[in-house]
């Protein structure tokens, strides 16, 4: 009979440390997708473009079937029309998918300004430790969004496929240091 004793070092294998495989095989899809994502931005932005009138459809449909579990009258007519916008909605997206990207590439624009002068916001009302960082990270947004926004419309057709390459590779190599580091931790 095997007996198990902790040390100061070592914690109890969890879920995760025990799955370290998994962190490291999603990982590397992840990764995968994202190298490929960046030999065709202008592609990956029309999957990303696609991916979004998709799931707007998807939604549209699923507030219609909604629509009909609603007791109230009122509500219906709610529930059908929002469930119909949703539909004309991606019916434009997927009509027309360089006039959405161009819309996404504008509407990422002004998300990452705004984030960014929150975050400068927070930074110059909080002076705390670390506040420097804060200040260092929104002005880095508002930089990104400046960028994006004066090269709009011109860059929208490869923008969001940058960010989807990135953001693809970024959590790949994420997941597999962290897949790394619990194998690493001996579990």
């Amino acid at each position: 009979m095997t007996t198990y004793t902790m040390r100061q070092d070592r914690v109890p294998p969890t879920i995760e440390t025990r799955a370290w495989g998994w962190f490291v095989g999603v990982g590397a899809a992840l990764a995968l997708l994202g190298l490929i994502a960046s030999t065709n931005l202008i592609f990956a932005t029309m999957v990303a473009t696609y991916v979004v009138g998709a799931t707007m459809f998807a939604g549209g449909i699923v507030q219609l079937v909604h629509a009909f579990g609603v007791r109230r009258r009122g509500w219906i007519a709610f529930w059908i029309v929002s469930g119909l916008l949703y539909l004309t909605a991606a019916a434009s997206v997927i009509y027309d998918p360089l006039f959405a990207a161009s819309l996404l590439t504008l509407f990422l624009a002004i998300s990452l300004g705004a984030s960014g002068l929150a975050r400068i916001g927070i930074a110059l009302g909080w002076r705390g430790h670390g506040w420097g960082w804060m200040l260092a990270s929104g002005i880095v947004s508002i930089a990104a969004a400046l960028v994006v926004a004066l090269g709009w419309p011109i860059n929208a057709v490869w923008i969001l496929g940058l960010v989807l390459a990135v953001d693809l590779s970024f959590q790949g190599i994420m997941l597999m240091l962290i897949g790394f580091t619990l194998r690493g931790a001996g579990f």
